[in-house]
């Protein structure tokens, strides 16, 4: 019997496909999207035992999110869960020449998620229930430097939306916002391997499932050391948050 199910974007890799096994494992059954639809398809087939569904989806494509996350909809006859996940980790030191880039990851990371939100929104308006989760991240607490302040940007925004909707109290509908610290994923794979606290990716991703399980408003994972730390950036002068992160 199925507990639910659950549709997550950008799931063909990194904190999206760990996220799809540990939902799966769970008993929920997964509408799965991403622009690689080879990597879905061989995590279709390892997720036996659970109904998974599987569309191509490039976040971008404004028209295509609202007809994928409709035709999952009229597929499952309804959809309990959308977890707003697919991003991208491009960027550069502003005003270096690399419009490009930064562009790209602001238009994924803010107008995608803008699309993905209004979609399952429309969803769980019709109805009269879901669980609406933005995957936001540390780097959102403050303004961050060099190629990292776009993303920073984008995922600010992110929390915002997620503060928003949450405010409009819309009926059964529960809103949580994820601030993952540092979690090895494909994103970041070039970043050095003995960086401070990294954690695999199977178990960042295990407390961020807790936490979406949990249904929480607002969490910092894992825990252990992004709660304190998430605490110091608000308050710590640029000068100190420069060092630590």
């Amino acid at each position: 019997m199925s507990r639910g199910v659950v549709l997550i974007t950008g799931a063909s890799a990194g904190l999206g496909e760990e996220m799809a096994r540990q939902f799966a494992a769970l008993g929920y059954d997964l509408a799965l999207c991403a622009r690689r639809t080879d990597r879905l398809e061989r995590l279709r087939d390892e997720l036996t035992g659970r109904r998974v569904s599987i569309r191509e989806l490039d976040v971008t494509d404004d028209a295509a999110v609202f007809a994928v996350f409709r035709e999952f909809a009229a597929e499952f006859g309804r959809i309990d869960r959308v977890v707003v996940n697919a991003g991208l980790g491009k960027g550069a030191p502003l005003g270096t020449g690399r419009w490009d880039a930064n562009r790209a990851t602001a238009m994924v990371n803010f107008v995608g998620a803008l699309a993905q939100t209004e979609a399952a929104l429309e969803i769980f308006r019709a109805q009269q229930h879901g669980h609406l989760v933005l995957i936001s991240s540390m780097s959102a607490l403050r303004g961050m430097r060099r190629s990292m302040t776009t993303y920073a940007a984008t995922k600010a925004g992110v929390a915002a939306i997620a503060e928003g909707v949450r405010s409009e109290r819309i009926r059964g509908v529960d809103v949580s916002v994820i601030f993952p610290g540092y979690i090895r994923s494909e994103m970041n794979a070039h970043v050095r391997q003995k960086t401070r606290f990294m954690v695999d990716t199977r178990t960042g991703v295990r407390a961020m499932v807790a936490a979406i399980e949990r249904r929480r408003v607002r969490a910092y994972v894992p825990a252990w050391p992004w709660v304190p730390i998430g605490a110091a950036l608000r308050v710590l002068p640029l000068s100190l948050v420069r060092r630590m992160v």
